[in-house]
């Protein structure tokens, strides 16, 4: 039977690298977008304008729970990736296995909790009657499928850890095609409404997390592991919590901040919502190359700082923002000139009114893409490099300039506020993020004796931009 190959990216070029791990990763995370727009389109065409409202009214809450689990299993992950960078396989098989052990405890603890809780949330969040109710069906579905999420997070974050991002994109393409069928089928053919579209992320993401954890278990051979590497280890556990615990409240406290927007944004009716809803949707699709660069260097820090390569994660991070950036020009391009249209696949050309919010929340985020860069290449770096915590203050700063935009800007300057509430987030992480970036590096290079001004961004810059092999403090 075929193994599947690893990916080593502690030598080597890191442009190319970082490309070839990124292209994947972008593909795949283009198709979940792709499935979660299906859903949207699906739900705005054919069952309105209400319904649309009522799954966007979810979204942060959503965010706020999905992605601290998304967020605790790629924290997980990175143990297995540091321990893969210095060759350590057998700590690596620990890692992976206690990992799998948590997993399955925070994904019934989570899952039984926030079912319990689903209603009283949307009720605090102030969601506006005439969509509560279907608010309610398909988030409390999407609640009930938590497991589905550990189980796929938790395998195809250890396959990136290892170096290979395809294995979870075609595992994603699977997930995605089935999804879309399933959209269909559930509401179109079934009648099941708003419910119908969260079973289908459910079934979908359950089957596409099953495969590849059966693949993964046959055809990576590196991860095969004795009865002794399998069982429970509590300082293993330890570990593990200290970077996946931070990493999932980085994401949930985020999201808290995006939990009192959405509060705002309720209060300026059903149409505000929708509108939001749309541009969301949209602008999470054109952001997706921002969190494929964000995983990728997750990746890239923890391999790099298992071997002890402060240069390679200085020129790593030079190549990722130049490749983003070019992007972000581009994709401001792109909805300046076909933003409108975009917006019509999930709204009615008569909805004037809605689409010019739409137009108007995508171009104010566009203009902002290059701080969104920053903010995703830096955090996964220095999270990959196990430094979880800082990112919760991350964290920490883009929920208060969110809530902060909420509490105090929505209510006199209405959905205008709203467009800017993200690039104030974004830019508020920024000045946390890079000031402790290098911080750590000063400290990293200080303690292996290496000079600072060789990790710094500008010398990582040259390098990469003259195709230099020079390692230094190797």
């Amino acid at each position: 039977m075929e193994k599947r190959a690893v990916r080593d990216m502690t030598s080597g070029s890191p442009v190319k690298l970082i490309l070839g791990f990124f292209v994947p990763m972008v593909f795949g995370l283009l198709f979940q977008q792709l499935y979660n727009m299906v859903d949207t389109i699906i739900v705005g065409k054919y069952l309105g304008v209400g319904a649309l409202a009522s799954v966007g009214s979810t979204a942060s809450v959503n965010f706020m729970i999905i992605g601290f689990c998304i967020g605790v299993c790629n924290g997980f992950a990175i143990p297995v990736a540091q321990k893969f960078g210095e060759k350590d396989f057998e700590g690596l098989r620990r890692f992976a296995a206690n990992g799998a052990w948590l997993a399955a405890g925070f994904a019934v603890l989570v899952t039984v909790t926030v079912c319990m809780l689903c209603r009283m949330i949307l009720l605090w969040m102030n969601t506006p009657q005439d969509i509560i109710d279907g608010a309610y069906s398909y988030i409390f579905v999407i609640f009930m499928g938590i497991p589905a999420t550990f189980l796929y997070n938790m395998v195809s974050g250890i396959i990136r850890s290892l170096g290979d991002s395809r294995t979870p994109l075609y595992f994603l393409v699977m997930s995605s095609v089935l999804n879309v069928f399933l959209d269909w089928f559930t509401i179109v053919v079934l009648k099941m409404g708003v419910a119908g579209a969260a079973w289908a992320t459910v079934i979908s993401q359950a089957v596409s997390g099953a495969s590849c954890f059966a693949f993964m278990v046959k055809r990576f051979e590196i991860l095969h592991m004795t009865r002794k590497e399998a069982m429970p280890d509590v300082n293993k556990m330890k570990t593990l919590c200290g970077i996946g615990i931070p990493m999932g409240l980085q994401y949930s406290i985020t999201a808290i901040g995006s939990m009192v927007l959405q509060v705002a944004v309720n209060g300026l009716g059903s149409m505000a919502v929708a509108a939001m809803t749309a541009a969301s949707k949209i602008g999470m699709f054109f952001c997706c190359p921002f969190d494929a660069l964000g995983s990728t260097m997750a990746t890239y820090g923890g391999q790099n700082m298992g071997a002890r390569k402060l240069d390679r994660i200085g020129e790593g991070l030079a190549a990722a923002v130049f490749m983003g950036s070019a992007y972000a020009i581009m994709a401001f391009a792109v909805l300046v000139c076909f933003g409108d249209r975009i917006a019509l696949l999930f709204l009615d050309s008569d909805q004037v009114e809605i689409l010019g919010k739409v137009r108007q929340y995508l171009l104010t985020g566009a203009m902002f893409y290059i701080p969104l860069v920053l903010v995703n290449v830096v955090r996964f770096l220095i999270q990959g490099m196990g430094y979880s915590r800082r990112a919760v203050v991350a964290g920490v700063c883009e929920m208060a300039a969110r809530a902060g935009v909420g509490f105090l800007l929505v209510p006199y300057f209405g959905y205008q506020a709203v467009c800017f509430a993200s690039p104030c987030a974004w830019i508020a992480a920024d000045l946390f993020l890079v000031s402790s970036y290098l911080m750590i590096m000063k400290r990293l290079c200080r303690e292996q004796g290496v000079p600072a001004e060789q990790v710094g961004l500008r010398e990582s810059m040259k390098r990469m931009m003259a195709g230099s092999q020079v390692r230094y403090g190797h």
